[in-house]
C-alpha cells in the first residue's frame, strides 16, 4: 500500500510541479510580444494574427509541445490630425488569444483562452512621441491529467505479471482529472520611436489549480518585464549597403514566477525582408552554486513574404542538463497593410517588430 501511494503522489507531484513552476515560455517573444504582455494588443494599428508552435526535447521522453494563437486589432480615431482636441484616448485594442500545452510523457494538458483589451494614450505633453498602452486580460483555463491511467501496485498480478483493471486505491478518490479556473492579468507598455518598456502581471487572482478536490495550490503571480532600444541604421553611412529601413535592436525579457526566474537578452538585426538575431537565456537569481547562469543561446530569424512573416528559432542548450535535442519554435504571422505609411504617428512607427 505504501508503494502505490508513493507512486501516485510522485507522479501527480511531477505534473503539479510543472504546472505551478512556470507558465509556458516562448523564445520568439520579440516576434509575438502578445505572449508576454496584453498591452501589445492592438499596437500595430491593423488586423494582426498569427500562430506559434514550440517543441521542447523533440526526440526524448520529456517532449513538451506548446501552441499559441492570437488575433487582435484596433478601433478608434487613430489619425493624429483628426484627433479630438479634448481627448487623448487615441486607440482601443481588442484581441483573443488561445494557448495549449501538452506533455507527451505524462499526458498532462493545459489550455487557456483569453480576451484582451487595451487603451493607447498619447503622452506627447510629457515627451515628444511618447505613448502609454494599458492592457487587461481575462480568460478561462483548464488543466487535465488522467489519474486513472496511473499503474499502481494493486493492479499488478504478481503471479502472472498481468495488469488488472482500475485501482481501488482510496488515495485516488480525491483527485480530479480536470481543473477549471478563471484567470486575470494586466500590463502596460511605454514607448516612443526608439525604445519601449513593458511590464505585465499574470494571474493577478492566483487561481487554485489543485487536482485534489480539497486542495489549495495557487497559480503563482508571473511578473514579466520587456525592454528594448532600436537604432536606425539609415542614419549611419557605414551601413549604406543595407536596405532602407534597416535597424539594429537590443532587447530583453525578464520573467519571475514563484522561485523560478529567467532573463533573455540579445541583439537583432533587421534588413528587409529578413530579421536575424541571437538571444541568451539566463538564470540570473541562481539558487545554488550548481545553477547555470546561461542556460541556452537562442538563434532566431524570420522572412517577410508580402504580408506574411515566417519565423524560426532554435535554442542551443549550454547547461549540463544533458542531450535535450534543442528547442524548436515556428511562427507564422499576418498583417493587413496600414492606411498610413509615412504619417507622424507612433501607433504606426513602433520600435519593436516590423514596420510594414
Amino acid at each position: 500500500m505504501k508503494l502505490k501511494l508513493v507512486l501516485c503522489i510522485l507522479l501527480a507531484s511531477l505534473s503539479l510541479m510543472e504546472i505551478k513552476a512556470q507558465d509556458p515560455v516562448f523564445t520568439q517573444y520579440y516576434f509575438v510580444p502578445e505572449t508576454q504582455n496584453g498591452a501589445f494588443t492592438g499596437a500595430v494599428n491593423t488586423l494582426n494574427t498569427g500562430i506559434l508552435h514550440r517543441t521542447q526535447w523533440p526526440d526524448g521522453a520529456r517532449r513538451i509541445d506548446t501552441q499559441y494563437g492570437f488575433i487582435n486589432g484596433s478601433i478608434g480615431n487613430l489619425s493624429e490630425d483628426s484627433r479630438p482636441s479634448d481627448s487623448n484616448l487615441q486607440n482601443i485594442g481588442l484581441g483573443l488569444t488561445i494557448m495549449n500545452q501538452h506533455e507527451v510523457f505524462t499526458g498532462y494538458n493545459y489550455t487557456q483562452i483569453n480576451g484582451v483589451s487595451s487603451l493607447n494614450l498619447d503622452l506627447d505633453n510629457f515627451s515628444s512621441g511618447l505613448r502609454l498602452i494599458l492592457g487587461l486580460e481575462a480568460g478561462f483555463g483548464t488543466k487535465n491529467f488522467n489519474f486513472s491511467s496511473l499503474l499502481l501496485e494493486d493492479q499488478i498480478n504478481v503471479d502472472t505479471g498481468g495488469i488488472n483493471g482500475g485501482s481501488a486505491d482510496p488515495s485516488l478518490l480525491h483527485l480530479r482529472n480536470k481543473v477549471n479556473f478563471i484567470d486575470i492579468s494586466s500590463g502596460f507598455l511605454l514607448y516612443d520611436e526608439d525604445l519601449w518598456l513593458g511590464i505585465s502581471f499574470k494571474h493577478l487572482n492566483t487561481p487554485n489549480i489543485a487536482f485534489e478536490s480539497e486542495g489549495e495550490v495557487p497559480l503563482d503571480l508571473n511578473l514579466t518585464v520587456q525592454t528594448g532600444y532600436s537604432f536606425d541604421l539609415d542614419r549611419n553611412p557605414g551601413f549604406g549597403f543595407l536596405p532602407d529601413g534597416s535597424k539594429f535592436v537590443l532587447t530583453s525579457n525578464f520573467m519571475q514566477q514563484g522561485q523560478y526566474n529567467r532573463l533573455d537578452f540579445g541583439s537583432i538585426l533587421h534588413f528587409n525582408p529578413f530579421i536575424v538575431g541571437v538571444i541568451a537565456a539566463t538564470n540570473p537569481m541562481r539558487k545554488s552554486d550548481q545553477s547555470h547562469l546561461i542556460t541556452s543561446l537562442n538563434l532566431i530569424g524570420s522572412i517577410q513574404i508580402n504580408k506574411f512573416t515566417f519565423g524560426y528559432s532554435y535554442d542551443v542548450n549550454t547547461s549540463k542538463i544533458g542531450n535535450t535535442q534543442g528547442v524548436h519554435e515556428f511562427s507564422l504571422t499576418w498583417q493587413i497593410g496600414r492606411e498610413c505609411y509615412s504619417c507622424n504617428n507612433f501607433l504606426v512607427r513602433r520600435p519593436w517588430g516590423r514596420n510594414y
